[in-house]
């Protein structure tokens, strides 16, 4: 007798992540570059009691891109749209390493062998259960968390991101 496959009772290992959770969000803020400039903008964050758990910053001659992990992304975008901010946002992919050195190579390792390109990457100033955090914005974060889950590997959403 044939098996029978009921297609309902299947879930989509990539549709289970994005359903679950919601990944970590990024503010990418334009700064100029100037004095003060960086200073001014997280004063003005701690005086919302919005406190930065992660950061990367590229600069140029006139600008600077600063990237930034929130520890409340509501009250931020509400802050940046009371204050005429401009800000993009985005989602990361953030991972638990267990050690940063191993961890990290399987991480990427792990990303390589699922095709799944990894555009930027930065460490996050907080730790989650004592364990360093990596911050990946990969081209399809959905798919990155799946595999990356299928790995092994601990995935924290935005949640469980200072827990």
């Amino acid at each position: 007798m044939p098996a029978i496959i009921l297609l309902s009772s299947f879930v989509n290992p990539v549709e289970e992540v994005s359903r679950k959770k919601d990944f970590v969000r990024q503010f990418s803020v334009m700064l100029p570059n100037r004095v003060g400039a960086f200073s001014s903008l997280t004063s003005l964050l701690k005086r919302r009691a919005i406190d930065v758990v992660g950061v990367s910053m590229q600069d140029s001659r006139d600008a600077s891109v600063v990237r930034l992990v929130l520890s409340d992304p509501d009250a931020a975008e509400e802050l940046f749209q009371e204050k005429g901010i401009s800000f993009t946002m985005s989602h990361l992919v953030v991972v638990r390493l267990k050690e940063s050195g191993e961890g990290f190579n399987r991480c990427l390792m792990t990303l390589h062998e699922g095709e799944t390109n990894v555009d930027f990457v930065y460490s996050l100033v907080v730790q989650h259960r004592g364990h360093p955090l990596l911050a990946l914005h990969l081209e399809d974060a959905e798919f990155g968390a799946s595999i990356l889950n299928q790995a092994g590997l601990t995935v924290v959403y935005e949640n469980e991101l200072l827990v």
